[in-house]
């Protein structure tokens, strides 16, 4: 499985923007994509998660109300949008991927994704 992300970029403080990342090769009919986070210095941390068929979500705490997630299962693509953004959001964010449904607690962890995007840089200036 490939994953290509894309839509990072500089945005002032309270600004919006939208990631992508859509995934190509062997992807079966059910998957989940995350997106995680790593700021310099930091541990890469969890962002958001959905499910192909739409029946479970996750958000991290820091961004519930200003992040979220759809997808659009026809192009395999994931979507992350990002409104209300800050300095502290400043970081290079990476879709995850797995074939099947971690249990919903798990899709939080970067251990339960196989397959990982090459990173888009996000920056917050204030």
């Amino acid at each position: 499985v490939q994953l290509q992300a894309s839509g990072g970029g500089l945005v002032q403080d309270g600004g919006s923007l939208r990631l992508s990342c859509t995934a190509s090769g062997r992807t079966s009919s059910q998957y989940t994509m995350g997106w995680f986070r790593q700021a310099p210095g930091k541990e890469r941390e969890f962002v958001a998660a959905v499910r192909r068929n739409g029946s479970s979500t996750r958000y991290a705490d820091s961004v519930k109300g200003r992040f979220s997630v759809s997808r659009d299962n026809a192009k395999n693509t994931v979507y992350l949008q990002m409104n209300s953004l800050n300095p502290e959001d400043t970081a290079v964010y990476y879709c995850g991927f797995v074939n099947g449904y971690p249990i919903t607690s798990s899709m939080s962890s970067r251990q339960s994704y196989e397959y990982w995007g090459q990173g888009t840089q996000v920056t917050v200036s204030s």
